[in-house]
C-alpha cells in the first residue's frame, strides 16, 4: 500500500540551516506542524525553548514546559511543542513577562528580538492577497494564515477595502486581530528584507521595477547610511509608511 501524506519525521541534516540544532548528537529533530509558516521560515516552539532561548536543557524539558502553558505565541498560550514560530511572531513567556518578536536577521537569518510589553499587544501582517466572501465583504490574506474580514455597506462599491492592496502590511492587535492601521508597498514606505543575501537590512523603498511576478520584480532601497540594495519584490515586508518611524522596534543598528 502507497505511503499516505507527507513524512512524519525530519532528518537533522535536512533542517533549515538556521535552525541551532547541527551541533547535537541524533540523526532525527523536531519537524514543524503545518501551521501558519512554511518549515523552511519557521522554527518549532520545542527548539526556540531549548536551544534559543535556553528554558531548557533536554526536549523532554521542554515538552512539559510547553505543555504546562508557560508560552505564548501572538497572544495565545501554545501547548503544541512542533507549533512553527515564523516572521513578525510575538512570543512570550508567562512567568517572567519577557516578551520577543521574531525578525529577520543578516547571516542568521532570523533573531528574537526583546520588546516592551506594549509592543507585544500587535503584529505587523504582510497583504498576500484578498477575496471576496458572502455578503460582498472583503477578507484580508495575511503571511501567517490569518484572515482578516472587511465588512462593506456597499458590495459593488467596497470603498472600505480599496486601500489595502497586495503586498502592503496590516498591523492588527493580538489576539483579537483589529485593524490597528495599514502601510502600502510603495515608494517612500519603509521595509525589512527577510529573505536572499540582503536578509535582515533596512531601508526605504527607492524604486519598485515590475517584472513577471514577484520573484522577477525588483526593489531598490535606501538604508539609513545612504546605502542602496536590491532585493526580490518577494522578500519585501513594509513595516512603515512614507515618512514615518518603523511601527514595531529594531534590533540596534538596523535602521538609524
Amino acid at each position: 500500500m502507497a505511503r499516505m501524506g507527507g513524512r512524519r519525521h525530519l532528518r537533522t541534516l535536512a533542517a533549515p540551516k538556521f535552525w541551532p540544532v547541527r551541533q547535537r548528537a541524533g540523526v532525527f529533530t523536531v519537524k514543524p506542524s503545518p501551521g501558519p509558516h512554511p518549515i523552511e521560515r519557521s522554527i518549532p516552539l520545542l527548539i526556540l525553548v531549548r536551544d534559543v532561548l535556553g528554558y531548557a536543557k533536554t526536549g523532554r524539558e521542554a515538552r512539559k514546559l510547553i505543555a504546562e502553558g508557560h508560552f505564548k505565541v501572538d497572544g495565545r498560550i501554545r501547548r503544541n511543542y512542533k507549533y512553527p514560530v515564523g516572521f513578525m511572531d510575538v512570543v512570550e513567556i508567562v512567568d517572567t513577562g519577557e516578551a520577543y518578536r521574531v525578525l529577520p536577521y543578516p547571516v542568521r537569518f532570523f533573531t528574537l528580538h526583546p520588546i516592551p510589553k506594549e509592543e507585544a499587544s500587535f503584529k505587523l501582517g504582510r497583504l498576500e492577497d484578498k477575496s471576496t466572501v458572502k455578503g460582498g465583504h472583503i477578507q484580508l490574506h495575511l503571511h501567517d494564515g490569518r484572515n482578516v474580514l472587511i465588512r462593506v455597506s456597499d458590495p459593488t462599491n467596497p470603498v472600505e477595502a480599496k486601500e489595502y492592496k497586495t503586498l502592503g502590511t496590516v498591523k492588527i492587535s493580538i489576539p483579537q486581530q483589529e485593524l490597528l492601521g495599514y502601510a502600502p508597498l510603495d515608494v517612500g514606505s519603509l521595509a525589512i528584507v527577510f529573505g536572499g543575501r540582503n536578509v535582515g537590512r533596512v531601508g526605504r523603498i527607492v524604486s519598485i521595477q515590475r517584472g513577471l511576478g514577484r520573484k522577477g520584480s525588483i526593489v531598490t532601497l535606501e538604508d539609513a547610511r545612504g546605502e542602496k540594495l536590491q532585493t526580490s519584490l518577494d522578500y519585501v515586508f513594509v513595516i512603515a509608511p512614507p515618512e514615518e518611524e518603523p511601527w514595531i522596534s529594531l534590533p540596534e543598528g538596523a535602521w538609524k
